[in-house]
Protein backbone atom coordinates (compact mmCIF):
# COMPACT_ATOMS: atom_id res chain seq x y z
CA UNK A 1 0.00 0.00 0.00
CA UNK A 2 1.08 3.44 -0.74
CA UNK A 3 2.47 5.61 2.11
CA UNK A 4 2.70 9.45 2.05
CA UNK A 5 -0.51 12.67 1.09
CA UNK A 6 -2.74 12.44 -1.10
CA UNK A 7 -4.79 14.74 -2.78
CA UNK A 8 -8.57 14.30 -4.46
CA UNK A 9 -9.37 16.58 -7.99
CA UNK A 10 -12.96 15.75 -8.84
CA UNK A 11 -14.59 17.56 -12.50
CA UNK A 12 -17.83 17.64 -12.87
CA UNK A 13 -18.08 18.03 -16.29
CA UNK A 14 -21.00 17.72 -18.93
CA UNK A 15 -20.87 14.55 -20.20
CA UNK A 16 -19.93 12.79 -16.88
CA UNK A 17 -17.92 13.27 -13.42
CA UNK A 18 -14.57 12.45 -12.83
CA UNK A 19 -12.34 11.78 -9.42
CA UNK A 20 -8.71 11.39 -9.28
CA UNK A 21 -6.08 10.78 -6.26
CA UNK A 22 -2.92 12.03 -6.75
CA UNK A 23 0.40 11.87 -4.79
CA UNK A 24 2.43 15.41 -3.88
CA UNK A 25 4.55 14.41 -6.82
CA UNK A 26 1.93 14.61 -9.09
CA UNK A 27 1.71 10.82 -9.94
CA UNK A 28 -1.83 10.16 -10.63
CA UNK A 29 -2.87 6.66 -8.34
CA UNK A 30 -6.65 5.89 -9.47
CA UNK A 31 -9.62 7.50 -10.90
CA UNK A 32 -13.29 6.83 -12.08
CA UNK A 33 -15.69 7.75 -14.00
CA UNK A 34 -19.40 8.13 -13.81
CA UNK A 35 -21.66 9.07 -17.03
CA UNK A 36 -23.77 12.69 -16.29
CA UNK A 37 -27.74 12.01 -16.67
CA UNK A 38 -29.12 14.69 -18.56
CA UNK A 39 -32.52 15.63 -18.60
CA UNK A 40 -34.24 17.15 -21.57
CA UNK A 41 -38.04 18.17 -20.47
CA UNK A 42 -38.55 20.45 -23.52
CA UNK A 43 -36.95 20.94 -26.69
CA UNK A 44 -34.18 23.58 -25.63
CA UNK A 45 -33.86 22.29 -22.10
CA UNK A 46 -31.01 20.44 -21.12
CA UNK A 47 -31.01 20.25 -17.13
CA UNK A 48 -29.15 18.08 -14.29
CA UNK A 49 -30.62 16.87 -10.96
CA UNK A 50 -27.63 18.86 -8.75
CA UNK A 51 -28.37 15.83 -5.68
CA UNK A 52 -27.00 13.16 -8.75
CA UNK A 53 -24.42 15.41 -9.54
CA UNK A 54 -22.97 15.71 -5.92
CA UNK A 55 -23.97 11.71 -5.50
CA UNK A 56 -21.42 11.29 -8.63
CA UNK A 57 -19.03 12.87 -6.87
CA UNK A 58 -19.22 10.99 -3.87
CA UNK A 59 -19.35 7.35 -6.11
CA UNK A 60 -16.34 8.31 -8.20
CA UNK A 61 -14.16 9.63 -4.95
CA UNK A 62 -14.91 6.58 -3.69
CA UNK A 63 -13.97 4.44 -6.81
CA UNK A 64 -10.81 6.48 -6.55
CA UNK A 65 -9.32 5.75 -3.75
CA UNK A 66 -10.42 2.25 -3.67
CA UNK A 67 -8.19 1.85 -6.99
CA UNK A 68 -5.74 4.25 -5.80
CA UNK A 69 -5.13 1.35 -2.83
CA UNK A 70 -4.08 4.37 -0.02
CA UNK A 71 -5.09 5.10 3.20
CA UNK A 72 -8.45 7.56 3.72
CA UNK A 73 -7.01 9.34 6.24
CA UNK A 74 -3.81 10.31 4.41
CA UNK A 75 -6.09 12.03 1.63
CA UNK A 76 -4.77 15.65 2.79
CA UNK A 77 -7.67 17.62 0.91
CA UNK A 78 -10.25 17.52 -1.82
CA UNK A 79 -11.31 19.90 -4.55
CA UNK A 80 -14.03 20.17 -6.82
CA UNK A 81 -13.95 21.69 -10.15
CA UNK A 82 -17.45 22.11 -12.83
CA UNK A 83 -19.67 23.42 -15.50
CA UNK A 84 -19.35 27.10 -15.29
CA UNK A 85 -21.95 28.88 -17.41
CA UNK A 86 -24.71 26.57 -16.01
CA UNK A 87 -26.84 27.66 -12.46
CA UNK A 88 -28.51 25.94 -9.98
CA UNK A 89 -29.88 26.86 -6.45
CA UNK A 90 -30.37 25.71 -3.14
CA UNK A 91 -32.84 26.60 -0.38
CA UNK A 92 -31.84 27.83 2.90
CA UNK A 93 -30.85 23.99 4.44
CA UNK A 94 -27.97 23.93 1.47
CA UNK A 95 -30.04 21.39 -0.12
CA UNK A 96 -31.10 21.81 -3.92
CA UNK A 97 -34.35 23.82 -4.99
CA UNK A 98 -33.72 23.78 -8.59
CA UNK A 99 -32.44 21.34 -10.88
CA UNK A 100 -29.16 22.60 -12.34
CA UNK A 101 -30.10 24.98 -15.86
CA UNK A 102 -27.27 23.23 -18.03
CA UNK A 103 -24.95 26.18 -20.31
CA UNK A 104 -26.33 24.00 -23.07
CA UNK A 105 -29.52 25.09 -21.98
CA UNK A 106 -30.96 27.45 -24.86
CA UNK A 107 -34.42 28.73 -22.78
CA UNK A 108 -32.91 32.04 -21.41
CA UNK A 109 -32.66 33.58 -24.94
CA UNK A 110 -35.21 36.14 -24.55
CA UNK A 111 -33.42 37.07 -21.06
CA UNK A 112 -30.03 37.43 -23.18
CA UNK A 113 -31.95 40.13 -24.94
CA UNK A 114 -33.59 41.90 -22.34
CA UNK A 115 -29.73 42.43 -20.26
CA UNK A 116 -28.40 43.21 -23.49
CA UNK A 117 -30.79 46.25 -23.81
CA UNK A 118 -31.45 47.17 -20.59
CA UNK A 119 -27.55 47.63 -19.35
CA UNK A 120 -25.15 45.28 -22.12
CA UNK A 121 -22.58 47.80 -20.99
CA UNK A 122 -22.47 47.89 -18.07
CA UNK A 123 -22.67 43.47 -18.01
CA UNK A 124 -19.96 43.95 -20.05
CA UNK A 125 -17.59 46.20 -18.04
CA UNK A 126 -18.32 45.03 -14.69
CA UNK A 127 -18.55 41.31 -15.50
CA UNK A 128 -16.07 40.83 -18.29
CA UNK A 129 -18.44 39.42 -20.35
CA UNK A 130 -21.54 40.10 -22.14
CA UNK A 131 -24.64 38.77 -21.90
CA UNK A 132 -24.79 35.20 -22.88
CA UNK A 133 -25.93 31.48 -21.90
CA UNK A 134 -24.78 32.29 -18.37
CA UNK A 135 -26.13 32.86 -15.22
CA UNK A 136 -27.15 36.25 -15.63
CA UNK A 137 -30.20 35.78 -18.19
CA UNK A 138 -30.68 31.94 -16.53
CA UNK A 139 -31.57 34.04 -13.12
CA UNK A 140 -33.98 35.96 -14.69
CA UNK A 141 -35.53 33.13 -16.60
CA UNK A 142 -36.25 31.74 -12.79
CA UNK A 143 -37.30 34.71 -11.66
CA UNK A 144 -39.59 35.69 -14.38
CA UNK A 145 -41.12 32.19 -15.42
CA UNK A 146 -40.60 29.85 -12.35
CA UNK A 147 -41.44 32.63 -10.17
CA UNK A 148 -42.33 30.09 -6.77
CA UNK A 149 -39.04 28.24 -7.09
CA UNK A 150 -37.28 31.39 -7.65
CA UNK A 151 -38.55 32.43 -4.07
CA UNK A 152 -37.47 29.05 -2.27
CA UNK A 153 -34.02 29.37 -3.90
CA UNK A 154 -32.04 31.47 -1.05
CA UNK A 155 -28.86 30.94 -3.30
CA UNK A 156 -27.68 30.32 -6.67
CA UNK A 157 -24.59 28.35 -7.11
CA UNK A 158 -22.67 26.27 -9.68
CA UNK A 159 -22.04 22.89 -9.57
CA UNK A 160 -19.05 22.84 -8.07
CA UNK A 161 -20.07 24.88 -5.28
CA UNK A 162 -22.76 22.49 -4.54
CA UNK A 163 -20.56 19.73 -4.34
CA UNK A 164 -17.98 20.86 -1.59
CA UNK A 165 -21.39 22.60 0.17
CA UNK A 166 -22.85 18.91 0.36
CA UNK A 167 -19.56 17.72 1.60
CA UNK A 168 -18.87 19.88 4.28
CA UNK A 169 -22.54 20.26 5.33
CA UNK A 170 -22.93 23.78 4.40
CA UNK A 171 -26.47 25.70 4.46
CA UNK A 172 -27.54 28.76 1.91
CA UNK A 173 -25.38 31.19 4.43
CA UNK A 174 -22.07 29.60 3.67
CA UNK A 175 -22.96 29.44 -0.21
CA UNK A 176 -20.15 30.75 -2.28
CA UNK A 177 -19.07 30.95 -5.87
CA UNK A 178 -15.22 31.61 -6.56
CA UNK A 179 -13.68 34.27 -8.36
CA UNK A 180 -12.81 31.92 -11.52
CA UNK A 181 -16.83 31.62 -11.85
CA UNK A 182 -17.72 35.30 -11.28
CA UNK A 183 -17.50 36.49 -15.52
CA UNK A 184 -20.17 34.42 -16.20
CA UNK A 185 -22.51 35.92 -13.29
CA UNK A 186 -24.14 38.80 -15.33
CA UNK A 187 -24.61 40.64 -12.07
CA UNK A 188 -20.49 40.33 -11.05
CA UNK A 189 -17.32 42.85 -10.61
CA UNK A 190 -14.49 40.48 -11.40
CA UNK A 191 -12.17 43.25 -10.86
CA UNK A 192 -13.15 44.59 -7.30
CA UNK A 193 -14.50 40.47 -6.89
CA UNK A 194 -18.05 42.40 -5.41
CA UNK A 195 -21.72 41.65 -6.17
CA UNK A 196 -22.98 45.16 -8.68
CA UNK A 197 -25.66 46.27 -6.52
CA UNK A 198 -26.57 48.72 -9.50
CA UNK A 199 -26.89 45.61 -11.94
CA UNK A 200 -29.01 43.76 -9.81
CA UNK A 201 -31.02 46.52 -9.13
CA UNK A 202 -31.89 47.43 -12.92
CA UNK A 203 -33.02 43.42 -12.89
CA UNK A 204 -34.93 43.32 -9.43
CA UNK A 205 -32.56 40.50 -8.89
CA UNK A 206 -32.22 41.22 -4.90
CA UNK A 207 -28.31 40.41 -3.88
CA UNK A 208 -29.10 38.25 -0.85
CA UNK A 209 -29.92 35.56 -3.45
CA UNK A 210 -26.00 35.85 -4.48
CA UNK A 211 -23.62 33.61 -2.71
CA UNK A 212 -20.18 35.12 -1.61
CA UNK A 213 -16.98 35.61 -3.66
CA UNK A 214 -14.02 33.28 -2.18
CA UNK A 215 -10.29 31.81 -3.92
CA UNK A 216 -10.49 28.85 -5.40
CA UNK A 217 -8.18 27.31 -2.52
CA UNK A 218 -9.98 28.96 0.23
CA UNK A 219 -11.35 26.04 2.78
CA UNK A 220 -15.05 25.85 3.45
CA UNK A 221 -15.48 23.29 5.17
CA UNK A 222 -14.60 19.85 5.84
CA UNK A 223 -15.98 16.69 5.01
CA UNK A 224 -19.13 15.00 7.17
CA UNK A 225 -19.32 11.76 8.22
CA UNK A 226 -22.10 11.03 5.86
CA UNK A 227 -20.08 12.33 2.91
CA UNK A 228 -16.69 10.70 4.16
CA UNK A 229 -18.80 7.00 4.65
CA UNK A 230 -20.13 7.70 0.67
CA UNK A 231 -16.73 8.50 -0.04
CA UNK A 232 -14.90 6.00 1.45
CA UNK A 233 -12.89 8.85 3.47
CA UNK A 234 -12.40 10.30 6.66
CA UNK A 235 -14.65 12.70 8.33
CA UNK A 236 -12.50 16.16 8.59
CA UNK A 237 -11.02 16.46 5.69
CA UNK A 238 -10.84 19.99 4.67
CA UNK A 239 -12.93 20.74 1.50
CA UNK A 240 -11.42 23.74 -0.98
CA UNK A 241 -13.56 25.60 -2.81
CA UNK A 242 -12.48 25.04 -6.26
CA UNK A 243 -13.08 26.29 -9.64
CA UNK A 244 -14.65 26.45 -12.74
CA UNK A 245 -13.77 23.44 -14.97
CA UNK A 246 -12.17 25.67 -17.48
CA UNK A 247 -9.80 27.12 -14.84
CA UNK A 248 -8.93 24.33 -13.29
CA UNK A 249 -8.04 22.48 -16.31
CA UNK A 250 -6.46 25.59 -17.67
CA UNK A 251 -3.91 25.49 -14.18
CA UNK A 252 -3.52 21.38 -14.66
CA UNK A 253 -2.70 22.34 -18.48
CA UNK A 254 0.19 23.82 -16.95
CA UNK A 255 -1.00 27.53 -18.37
CA UNK A 256 0.47 30.37 -15.83
CA UNK A 257 2.44 32.08 -18.28
CA UNK A 258 1.19 35.52 -20.56
CA UNK A 259 1.31 34.26 -24.57
CA UNK A 260 0.42 30.65 -23.88
CA UNK A 261 -2.61 29.22 -25.80
CA UNK A 262 -4.99 26.34 -24.28
CA UNK A 263 -7.32 24.53 -26.69
CA UNK A 264 -9.80 22.43 -24.93
CA UNK A 265 -11.01 19.90 -27.96
CA UNK A 266 -13.99 18.48 -25.76
CA UNK A 267 -18.03 19.14 -25.98
CA UNK A 268 -17.47 22.60 -26.06
CA UNK A 269 -14.82 24.10 -28.25
CA UNK A 270 -12.44 26.93 -25.85
CA UNK A 271 -9.73 28.63 -26.68
CA UNK A 272 -8.48 31.01 -24.01
CA UNK A 273 -5.38 32.99 -23.46
CA UNK A 274 -2.43 33.53 -20.33
CA UNK A 275 -2.59 37.42 -20.35
CA UNK A 276 -1.38 39.42 -17.07
CA UNK A 277 -3.92 42.11 -17.21
CA UNK A 278 -7.64 42.74 -17.40
CA UNK A 279 -8.81 43.59 -20.80
CA UNK A 280 -12.89 43.80 -21.64
CA UNK A 281 -13.63 43.45 -25.31
CA UNK A 282 -16.18 45.82 -25.29
CA UNK A 283 -15.58 46.32 -29.13
CA UNK A 284 -16.11 42.71 -30.58
CA UNK A 285 -17.89 41.40 -27.46
CA UNK A 286 -16.50 38.09 -28.27
CA UNK A 287 -13.47 37.48 -25.22
CA UNK A 288 -15.30 36.68 -21.74
CA UNK A 289 -12.57 38.37 -19.45
CA UNK A 290 -12.44 35.06 -16.83
CA UNK A 291 -9.94 35.22 -13.84
CA UNK A 292 -7.34 32.59 -13.68
CA UNK A 293 -6.58 30.90 -10.83
CA UNK A 294 -3.43 32.57 -10.02
CA UNK A 295 -4.80 35.95 -8.96
CA UNK A 296 -2.85 37.74 -10.60
CA UNK A 297 -3.24 36.30 -14.35
CA UNK A 298 -6.20 36.51 -16.45
CA UNK A 299 -7.31 34.31 -19.54
CA UNK A 300 -9.87 35.50 -21.86
CA UNK A 301 -11.68 33.07 -23.14
CA UNK A 302 -14.21 32.39 -26.31
CA UNK A 303 -16.01 29.27 -27.41
CA UNK A 304 -17.84 27.15 -29.59
CA UNK A 305 -20.82 26.02 -28.02
CA UNK A 306 -21.03 22.36 -28.49
CA UNK A 307 -18.09 22.28 -31.16
CA UNK A 308 -17.19 19.24 -30.51
CA UNK A 309 -20.81 18.12 -30.51
CA UNK A 310 -20.22 18.67 -34.48
CA UNK A 311 -18.52 15.65 -35.00
CA UNK A 312 -20.26 13.67 -33.07
CA UNK A 313 -22.96 14.82 -34.72
CA UNK A 314 -21.54 14.03 -38.29
CA UNK A 315 -20.58 10.44 -37.16
CA UNK A 316 -23.30 9.63 -36.09
CA UNK A 317 -25.93 11.04 -38.40
CA UNK A 318 -23.78 10.84 -41.66
CA UNK A 319 -20.62 8.96 -41.62
CA UNK A 320 -21.62 5.60 -39.73
CA UNK A 321 -23.01 3.06 -42.50
CA UNK A 322 -21.73 5.16 -45.18
CA UNK A 323 -20.25 2.48 -48.25
CA UNK A 324 -17.28 5.00 -47.69
CA UNK A 325 -16.60 3.66 -44.21
CA UNK A 326 -17.82 -0.05 -44.99
CA UNK A 327 -15.33 0.00 -47.17
CA UNK A 328 -12.09 0.94 -44.80
CA UNK A 329 -10.68 -1.60 -42.77
CA UNK A 330 -11.14 -0.96 -39.05
CA UNK A 331 -7.58 -2.42 -38.66
CA UNK A 332 -5.92 0.49 -40.40
CA UNK A 333 -7.34 2.97 -37.79
CA UNK A 334 -7.65 0.63 -34.75
CA UNK A 335 -11.48 0.56 -35.32
CA UNK A 336 -12.03 3.87 -34.55
CA UNK A 337 -14.76 5.61 -36.74
CA UNK A 338 -13.12 9.64 -36.04
CA UNK A 339 -9.37 8.03 -36.88
CA UNK A 340 -11.39 6.67 -40.15
CA UNK A 341 -12.57 9.86 -40.53
CA UNK A 342 -8.83 11.87 -39.86
CA UNK A 343 -7.24 9.16 -43.09
CA UNK A 344 -10.10 10.77 -45.41
CA UNK A 345 -9.46 14.22 -44.17
CA UNK A 346 -5.89 14.03 -44.32
CA UNK A 347 -6.65 13.26 -48.10
CA UNK A 348 -8.22 16.38 -49.14
CA UNK A 349 -6.39 19.15 -49.14
CA UNK A 350 -6.70 22.70 -47.12
CA UNK A 351 -9.82 24.67 -47.87
CA UNK A 352 -11.66 21.95 -48.46
CA UNK A 353 -11.78 22.17 -52.25
CA UNK A 354 -13.51 25.05 -51.97
CA UNK A 355 -16.20 24.06 -49.16
CA UNK A 356 -16.40 26.15 -45.71
CA UNK A 357 -18.11 24.91 -42.88
CA UNK A 358 -19.71 27.23 -39.45
CA UNK A 359 -20.05 25.09 -36.50
CA UNK A 360 -22.38 26.62 -34.19
CA UNK A 361 -25.70 24.33 -34.49
CA UNK A 362 -26.63 26.12 -30.98
CA UNK A 363 -26.80 29.79 -31.78
CA UNK A 364 -22.49 31.72 -31.81
CA UNK A 365 -22.31 32.15 -27.89
CA UNK A 366 -18.68 34.38 -28.19
CA UNK A 367 -20.20 37.10 -29.70
CA UNK A 368 -23.43 36.12 -28.39
CA UNK A 369 -25.85 35.37 -31.73
CA UNK A 370 -28.57 33.02 -30.95
CA UNK A 371 -29.51 33.38 -34.35
CA UNK A 372 -26.95 31.46 -36.19
CA UNK A 373 -27.05 28.12 -37.25
CA UNK A 374 -24.55 25.43 -38.76
CA UNK A 375 -23.98 25.32 -42.88
CA UNK A 376 -22.22 24.31 -45.58
CA UNK A 377 -21.34 26.74 -47.71
CA UNK A 378 -20.07 25.59 -50.86
CA UNK A 379 -21.04 22.54 -51.93
CA UNK A 380 -20.17 20.67 -55.49
CA UNK A 381 -20.80 17.28 -56.95
CA UNK A 382 -17.02 16.48 -55.96
CA UNK A 383 -17.25 16.55 -52.40
CA UNK A 384 -17.01 13.51 -50.61
CA UNK A 385 -17.34 12.37 -46.99
CA UNK A 386 -13.49 13.09 -46.22
CA UNK A 387 -14.30 17.10 -47.53
CA UNK A 388 -17.12 17.43 -45.41
CA UNK A 389 -15.55 15.79 -42.08
CA UNK A 390 -12.03 18.23 -43.29
CA UNK A 391 -14.36 21.23 -43.44
CA UNK A 392 -15.92 21.27 -39.61
CA UNK A 393 -12.48 20.16 -38.23
CA UNK A 394 -11.23 23.52 -40.41
CA UNK A 395 -14.50 25.22 -39.23
CA UNK A 396 -13.82 25.33 -35.66
CA UNK A 397 -9.72 26.22 -36.53
CA UNK A 398 -11.23 29.35 -39.16
CA UNK A 399 -13.41 30.24 -35.90
CA UNK A 400 -10.05 30.17 -32.77
CA UNK A 401 -8.75 32.34 -35.78
CA UNK A 402 -11.14 34.48 -35.35
CA UNK A 403 -10.30 35.03 -31.72
CA UNK A 404 -6.45 34.97 -31.95
CA UNK A 405 -7.11 38.35 -34.40
CA UNK A 406 -9.09 39.84 -31.95
CA UNK A 407 -7.23 39.17 -29.04
CA UNK A 408 -4.09 40.96 -30.89
CA UNK A 409 -6.33 43.90 -31.81
CA UNK A 410 -6.79 44.08 -27.64
CA UNK A 411 -3.39 43.12 -26.63
CA UNK A 412 -1.17 43.99 -29.56
CA UNK A 413 2.48 43.39 -27.48
CA UNK A 414 1.19 39.72 -26.91
CA UNK A 415 2.75 37.02 -28.60
CA UNK A 416 1.10 33.66 -29.05
CA UNK A 417 4.21 31.46 -27.79
CA UNK A 418 2.10 27.79 -28.49
CA UNK A 419 -1.19 26.51 -27.93
CA UNK A 420 -1.69 22.86 -25.66
CA UNK A 421 -4.70 21.00 -26.30
CA UNK A 422 -6.32 18.52 -24.39
CA UNK A 423 -9.41 16.62 -24.34
CA UNK A 424 -10.70 14.21 -27.67
CA UNK A 425 -10.08 16.20 -30.01
CA UNK A 426 -6.25 16.23 -28.75
CA UNK A 427 -5.73 13.01 -30.06
CA UNK A 428 -6.30 13.93 -33.97
CA UNK A 429 -2.77 14.49 -35.62
CA UNK A 430 -5.32 16.06 -38.68
CA UNK A 431 -6.62 18.32 -36.76
CA UNK A 432 -3.98 19.98 -34.87
CA UNK A 433 -2.09 20.89 -37.90
CA UNK A 434 -5.03 21.96 -39.10
CA UNK A 435 -5.17 24.41 -36.09
CA UNK A 436 -1.66 25.23 -36.14
CA UNK A 437 -1.70 26.05 -39.73
CA UNK A 438 -4.68 28.02 -39.25
CA UNK A 439 -3.19 30.07 -36.40
CA UNK A 440 0.31 30.40 -36.95
CA UNK A 441 1.60 28.65 -33.75
CA UNK A 442 3.02 25.36 -32.58
CA UNK A 443 0.36 22.71 -31.95
CA UNK A 444 1.52 20.76 -28.87
CA UNK A 445 -0.15 17.70 -26.44
CA UNK A 446 0.63 17.33 -22.88
CA UNK A 447 1.95 14.05 -20.97
CA UNK A 448 -0.90 14.45 -19.10
CA UNK A 449 -4.73 13.98 -20.04
CA UNK A 450 -6.19 13.75 -16.49
CA UNK A 451 -5.60 17.83 -16.47
CA UNK A 452 -8.93 19.02 -14.84
CA UNK A 453 -8.54 16.60 -12.02
CA UNK A 454 -5.06 17.67 -11.73
CA UNK A 455 -5.83 21.12 -11.81
CA UNK A 456 -8.49 20.59 -8.81
CA UNK A 457 -5.81 18.33 -7.24
CA UNK A 458 -3.70 21.31 -7.25
CA UNK A 459 -6.15 23.70 -5.77
CA UNK A 460 -6.63 21.10 -3.04
CA UNK A 461 -2.70 21.22 -2.58
CA UNK A 462 -2.65 24.77 -2.23
CA UNK A 463 -5.36 25.15 0.02
CA UNK A 464 -3.12 22.63 2.91
CA UNK A 465 0.09 24.20 2.01
CA UNK A 466 1.39 21.12 -0.13
CA UNK A 467 2.10 23.58 -2.72
CA UNK A 468 2.75 27.32 -1.75
CA UNK A 469 3.47 28.04 -5.25
CA UNK A 470 0.65 26.94 -7.86
CA UNK A 471 2.65 28.83 -10.59
CA UNK A 472 5.84 26.56 -10.05
CA UNK A 473 3.79 23.52 -9.22
CA UNK A 474 1.38 23.73 -12.50
CA UNK A 475 4.54 24.28 -14.16
CA UNK A 476 6.69 21.44 -12.62
CA UNK A 477 4.45 19.00 -12.81
CA UNK A 478 2.90 19.11 -16.87
CA UNK A 479 4.72 19.34 -19.63
CA UNK A 480 4.49 19.43 -23.83
CA UNK A 481 5.02 16.56 -26.17
CA UNK A 482 4.37 15.89 -29.54
CA UNK A 483 4.91 19.41 -31.10
CA UNK A 484 3.09 19.96 -34.21
CA UNK A 485 5.23 23.31 -36.17
CA UNK A 486 2.69 25.66 -38.36
CA UNK A 487 3.47 25.22 -42.51
CA UNK A 488 3.64 29.02 -43.82
CA UNK A 489 3.05 27.78 -47.03
CA UNK A 490 -0.57 25.95 -45.96
CA UNK A 491 -1.02 29.45 -43.16
CA UNK A 492 -1.17 31.50 -46.39
CA UNK A 493 -3.24 29.05 -48.17
CA UNK A 494 -5.28 29.11 -45.38
CA UNK A 495 -5.97 33.31 -45.45
CA UNK A 496 -8.81 33.45 -48.00
CA UNK A 497 -10.68 30.63 -46.11
CA UNK A 498 -10.38 32.66 -43.27
CA UNK A 499 -11.95 36.11 -44.49
CA UNK A 500 -14.22 34.11 -46.32
CA UNK A 501 -15.46 32.59 -42.75
CA UNK A 502 -15.52 36.20 -40.82
CA UNK A 503 -18.24 37.34 -43.98
CA UNK A 504 -20.52 34.41 -43.49
CA UNK A 505 -21.69 36.15 -40.69
CA UNK A 506 -23.31 39.28 -42.33
CA UNK A 507 -24.11 37.48 -45.31
CA UNK A 508 -26.52 35.08 -43.83
CA UNK A 509 -27.48 36.55 -41.22
CA UNK A 510 -30.80 38.09 -42.42
CA UNK A 511 -31.62 34.20 -43.79
CA UNK A 512 -31.03 32.45 -40.00
CA UNK A 513 -33.35 35.76 -38.62
CA UNK A 514 -36.09 34.45 -41.16
CA UNK A 515 -35.69 30.80 -40.57
CA UNK A 516 -35.82 31.68 -36.62
CA UNK A 517 -39.26 34.04 -37.16
CA UNK A 518 -40.79 31.00 -39.29
CA UNK A 519 -39.86 28.07 -36.69
CA UNK A 520 -41.22 30.63 -33.82
CA UNK A 521 -44.45 31.04 -35.84
CA UNK A 522 -44.76 26.78 -36.29
CA UNK A 523 -44.51 26.97 -32.80
CA UNK A 524 -47.46 29.25 -32.09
Amino acid sequence: MSKGIYLVGVDIGTMGTKAAVFDESGRLLGDAFEESRLIYPRAGWVEQDMEDMYGSCLRTIKAAVEKAGIEPRQVASIAVDGQMAGIGGVAENGMASIRYDSWLDTRCEPYIDLMEREAGAAVLTASGSPPTYDHGPKILWWMHEEPEAFRRTAKFVVPSAYAAMRMSGLTAADAFIDYTQLHFSGFGDTQNLAWSEEICAAFGVPVEKLPRIVAPYDIVGKLTPEAADCAGLVPGIPVAAGAGDQAATSLGAGIVEPGQVFDVAGTASVFSACVDRRVVDTEHRTFLCARSVIRDLWVPIAYINGGGLCLKWFRDEMALGTAALREASPASSGGSVYALLDERAAKVSPGSDGLVFLPHFGGRVTPSDPNVRGAWVGLTWGHGLGHLYRAILEGIAYEYRCYADILAELLPDLELKEARVIGGGAKSPVWNQIKADVLGIPYVQLDRSEVAVWGSALIAGRAVGVFEDLVAAAKAFTHPVNRVQPNEDVHRCYEPYVRVYKGLFEALRPSFEVIRAAKAKERT
